[in-house]
């Protein structure tokens, strides 16, 4: 069991004390997030779901911020939309010289045209290999609230269209709370279900109640991925393109599913050994509200060709590595 303690502190979570009436203390959590503006650029890049290219105003913003950002040549930062994970429009497993995978098209695109949407493009084209070659207009104006970037160089971020209301200044530390998320493009792909929740550690608690709300009402609803989805009721595995072209699954766990049938040569898709690969991840994880630690691989049902997560996707907080 994880304590309560132990949980701020996974989340990143840091605090003052200040005394009560009685004399007693209490901590006061300070959630903030470095506020940058720029703009969305999506012209040459093939943004999906859950990330998309920002430009900030000031170029030395991310640096100023004490945040690891990789930029590309123009000072663009790819991010990495906190707390949700779009179905894979483009996915490229672990082993060398293997294929791109994708899920089902429907889904993941419409996933990736209501988050364009939602940061201010009226109209985008695509070309066949899914680049956006032209876009209306060609950068629109918003700002992203993160606080640190992910292994990868990404800035991990709450994304939001146009300017933040009320005076804010570029690069300075602002509060958000569940009541404001609810402007953030993170939250609106949640709330349509268009996505799943995905959680890591460093995601701060009151945030991601109202994210995994969120969620739950979408599949109370069934809408979005939660129409069809197979994560939970489970699937029979039939083959490759079955995951690829039907089924609707869990982001993580089908990438976690092309990385391991990559590994096979012989392009089929038994799931005989998938547990044991599953064990060799190293996914670290609690759930909640119960604060067990554990892995992924204890979460995954696997029963000759079938598999499910015994776990509602909410209740799981990865640790960030």
């Amino acid at each position: 069991m994880v304590g309560e303690a132990a949980l701020g502190a996974r989340a990143g979570l840091s605090g003052w004390k200040r005394s009560t009436a009685d004399g007693a203390f209490t901590t006061v959590i300070r959630m903030t997030f470095t506020l940058i503006k720029g703009t969305f650029r999506i012209i040459g890049a093939s943004p999906d779901g859950d990330s998309i290219r920002f430009y900030p105003t000031d170029p030395k913003a991310f640096a100023k911020a004490g945040l690891s950002v990789r930029l590309n040549s123009r000072g663009g930062a790819q991010l990495r939309l906190e707390g949700i994970d779009a179905l894979e429009t483009h996915y490229r497993p672990q082993a060398r010289g293997s294929e791109m995978w994708h899920q089902p098209a429907e889904l993941a695109n419409a996933a990736s045209e209501a988050l364009l949407r939602h940061l201010g493009f009226t109209a985008f084209e695509r070309n066949d290999n899914g680049a956006v070659t032209a876009s209306t207009p060609e950068e629109a104006p918003g700002h992203i609230l993160t606080r640190f970037a992910d292994k990868y160089g990404r800035a991990v971020a709450f994304a939001f269209p146009g300017r933040r209301p009320g005076r804010s200044t570029d690069g300075g530390d602002v509060h958000l709370d569940p009541k404001a998320l609810q402007a953030s493009a993170n939250q609106a792909l949640l709330t349509a279900g268009l996505v799943y929740p995905t959680f890591y550690s460093k995601l701060f608690p009151d945030l991601r109640q109202s994210m995994a709300e969120a969620a739950i009402a979408a599949r109370n609803a069934k809408q979005g991925v939660w129409a069809t989805d197979a994560t939970l009721e489970g699937l029979r595995v039939r083959s490759r393109e079955q995951l690829q072209e039907e089924a609707v699954l869990l982001p993580k766990l089908f990438r976690r599913l092309a990385d391991y049938f990559e590994l096979e040569e012989s392009g089929g898709a038994s799931l005989g050994g998938f547990a044991e690969y599953l064990d060799t991840r190293d996914d670290r994880l609690f759930t909640v509200p119960d604060g067990h630690a554990t892995e992924l691989e204890t979460l995954v049902e696997v029963r000759r060709q079938n598999i499910r997560l015994t776990v509602e996707p909410e209740r799981i907080v990865f640790t960030e590595a």
